[in-house]
This record gives structure tokens, sequence and C-alpha cells, in this order.
């Protein structure tokens, strides 16, 4: 073999050993990059000092806090209004009047039968003392032994007619006085003055027409509604799992749909103790009544307009806080659980010096609108995972993190 052959084939084993070098290489750089560690993708957010407000929104609308509704107590047709709506009107002026004929009759002839009685009454008066008259002389001459027996017993019989018959006579002159008092009282509500100072902010009725008497299951005509709007309240419903939060003289934000720009302060002033039964559809919903009087409203704001309502019930500044979107219900460990009721526990996820997620427990405080107060579990300027929602659900400690930019600002 020559020299020149030997050469040519020295050649050819290098470059057979370098291709297989070379496939090596690519196999081995091709299995690590198979069984390299796949980092989850998440946002970040430091934990930071904050301003909380605590806030229950609920909705409702406006009320004054004097309204008086006025119905009749008596039927009768409506013979003359004396005001108009929107009029002020103030305590006793006059409002309306029922046609009063059949209760004026009804007083006449009760005063006459009074009359009558009492002129039977003279009648039997006299009687009486006639009867007691003759009994004492009869009983005189029986203990005398002058008459028989069969005589006194005679004349006390009839004294004793008299004056059952005088005790009658009385029982129904008060019987007649006590049907007057009816009517009279009767009469004087065929015509009604306002019984507060305010705004007539309600007429419902028209001469002519006839005011019925509300029953058991039909109610009776409302004439019309007087309000004092010195004083204007917004009512608004809460829900049954946030009332308890609420306390009396709580600050709130009012914001009225017909003032879009303006803001409204106000103070709790009632709670309503029992709830408000209102059966939907789907389900018996609990809400319960809370009352806020309003602070400076404007003079243009009318009853009944819609409005909604920021209760504010806590307030915290330079507390430590987190988003929200942070706090996460983990699975507690089969040896850690000690009963159903602690099968969770309440947590965040942070991220550690060697960028994996590592779950730690926390105990709230208030909650703001985007942020929530911890009480303890982290310390300032950790960082925690506050999203998004889909990782959250899928991490655990040891999880290894890429930190990401949101998009969305928040």
């Amino acid at each position: 073999m020559t020299k020149e052959q030997n050469k040519k084939r020295s050649k050819k084993k290098v470059v057979i050993i370098i291709a297989v070098l070379a496939v090596l290489a690519v196999i081995v750089i091709l299995n690590m990059q198979a069984n390299r560690e796949k980092a989850e993708k998440v946002y970040v957010e430091k934990v930071e000092r904050a301003n909380l407000t605590s806030v229950i929104s609920a909705s409702g609308e406006i009320m004054p806090k004097k309204n008086v509704n006025i119905s009749a107590h008596i039927p009768g047709r409506i013979v003359q209004i004396g005001v108009v709506e929107g009029q002020w009107v103030s305590k006793n002026d006059f409002l309306l009047k029922l046609d009063s004929i059949q209760y004026e009759a009804n007083a006449d002839r009760d005063r006459a039968i009074i009359r009558t009685y009492k002129a039977e009454q003279i009648k039997a008066q006299a009687s009486l003392l006639r009867d007691k008259q003759n009994f004492e002389r009869q009983k005189k001459l029986f203990e005398e032994e002058l008459i028989a027996r069969e005589q006194l017993e005679a004349a006390q019989a009839n004294f004793d007619i008299s004056a059952a018959q005088y005790e009658a006579i009385q029982f129904q002159i008060k019987q007649a006085e006590a049907s007057l008092q009816s009517t009279l009282d009767n009469l004087q509500k065929t015509v009604f003055y306002a019984p507060i100072d305010g705004i007539l902010t309600s007429l419902r009725v028209e001469e002519g027409e006839i005011a019925l008497v509300g029953t058991m299951n039909n109610p009776g005509t409302i004439l019309m509604t007087i309000a004092d709007l010195s004083v204007m309240e917004v009512e608004v419903e809460v829900d049954e799992t946030d009332v308890v939060a609420v306390r009396l003289e709580q600050t709130a934000e009012v914001r009225v749909d017909a003032f879009p720009d303006r803001v409204i302060l106000g103070k709790v002033t009632e709670i309503g103790s029992s709830a408000l039964q209102v059966v939907s559809a789907a389900q018996e919903s609990k809400d319960f009544k809370v009352v806020i009087t309003l602070q400076d409203p404007p003079e243009s704001l009318k009853p009944g307009l819609s409005a909604s309502a920021d209760i504010i019930t806590a307030e915290k500044k330079n507390v430590l806080a987190v988003p929200i979107s942070a706090l996460v219900l983990k699975e507690k460990d089969k040896k850690d659980s000690s009963g159903p009721e602690e099968d969770q526990e309440e947590g965040v996820y942070i991220v550690d010096a060697e960028g994996r997620a590592r779950f730690v427990q926390v105990v709230k405080g208030i909650m703001g609108e985007l942020n929530i107060e911890i009480h303890s579990g982290l310390e300032e300027g950790q960082k925690v995972i506050v999203g998004p929602y889909s990782a959250l659900r899928i991490i655990k400690d040891g999880t290894l993190i890429k930190e990401e930019t949101r998009t969305d600002n928040k």
C-alpha cells in the first residue's frame, strides 16, 4: 500500500469520527432540551403598603323622611279639592271634602232620638218618685198593722218596675249619645286637613270620584301624598351576607341616576331587623332594608329617583396589602388536616429566591376595591403571583416561574 493511499484512509477515518461525534452531540443536546423543566408564565406583583377602604354597594330609591299617604276612612263622593299637585301646604290647611249630607242627616237623627229619650227620662223619673213615696207610705202602714202584706208587696213591685224603667231609659240615652259621637266622628272625617308641612307630591283623585275604604284584601283609595322634602333619605336593599358589617352612623356615598356627576354624602340611620322576603323565579333571596340619611341634598332631588350607595364599613391606612386575585384555596395534606372544615387553607403563592413558587398561608384583614389587607404571613417587598387564573389553578410548591408583564395595565 502506498503512502498516498494511507493518507487518504486516515483522512476518511477522521471524517467518520467527526461525523459520529457530531451526531452524538446533537443527540445529547436534544435530550437535554427534552428534559429541560418548563417554566410557568405568571404575573407578579410586590407586597406593598396601601390605604384600603371596605365598601358595600347597594341600590334603592330616594325617599323623604316624612311621607304621609292620605286615605279615606269612610266612603263618599269627592265634592271639593282645595289643592293642586306640587303645592306647598302647611299643617291644618284644607285639602279635600267628601259629600257629608248622609252623615249630617244621621247626626240630626241621633240628636232627635236623644231628645226623645230625655223626655221619657223625665216621665220615668216622675213615676219612680211617685212609686217610691207610695212604697214608703205602705211600708209605714204595714208596720202599724193597718194593711195586709199583699198591699206592701204590690207597692214594692211597682217601685222596682219604675226604678228599672228609669235605669233602662238612662242606658238608651247613653247608647244614643254614643251613636251621635260616632256619627259626628264620621262627619268630621269628610273633611281632610294637612297633617304635616310639606309638598303635595301626588294627587290621585278628581272631584266627583268615589273614595273607597280599604279592607283586608283590598287597599283603600289613596287620595294624595304629602312629603316633607327638607330631610331626604335613600332606602337600599343590602344582601344578607353584607348587612352584618353595616353599622349605624357609617358614612355612605350616594349616586343618583339623575345626577350622574354628583356624589351625595350620607350616614346610615336605620338597619332593618328582619329580611325583606322577595321570592324570585329561581330561589328565595333575602335582603335587608338600610336607610341612609342624605347630607346637603340638591333642592331638585325628588322622591322615587333611582340611586346607588357605597357604604364605607371600614378604612385602614398604610397596611400590607396584595391584589385580591392573588388569594387561592389550596387543599391541605391529609396528614395536616384535623377535620372536614380544615380540608383547605387560604393563602398566596410567592416567588422565592430560586424563581420557584412557594405557597404561604396568610391571615386576611379588610377587603378594598382591588386589594386585601394581610395581617400576617407576608413581608413587604415579597413577590406574589397574581395571575393569570389559569396558572394559579395548576401551579404547586416548587413550580418554576417565568415572570411576564401584564398587557391589561391592571
